[in-house]
């Protein structure tokens, strides 16, 4: 699955995208990030406030509980505004 990485979720950790390959416990998104947070520091801090980053998985937005078995593609990302 290709991780991608936006504004100062990709600043804190340090990468743009990267390629993931999972152990098969992980089955969500909220258990996708507990898996990045014992990455490393940057990822701990990318996903310091859980409640506030958003993700899509396969360009659709997801909430924490998303399956992600069969997904190709997740992207996290902060919070948009817009007008």
């Amino acid at each position: 699955m290709k991780a991608i990485y936006f504004a100062w979720i990709r600043e804190r950790i340090g990468l743009a995208e990267e390629e993931l390959h999972l152990p098969q416990e992980v089955k969500t998104v909220a258990e996708l990030v507990d898996w990045l947070v014992g990455r490393g520091e940057g990822y701990a801090l990318a996903f310091e406030n859980r409640q506030s980053i958003r993700a899509a998985v396969d360009k659709r937005h997801a909430s924490a509980h998303s399956s992600i078995v069969s997904a190709r593609e997740i992207a996290f990302f902060p919070p948009m505004t817009g007008g």
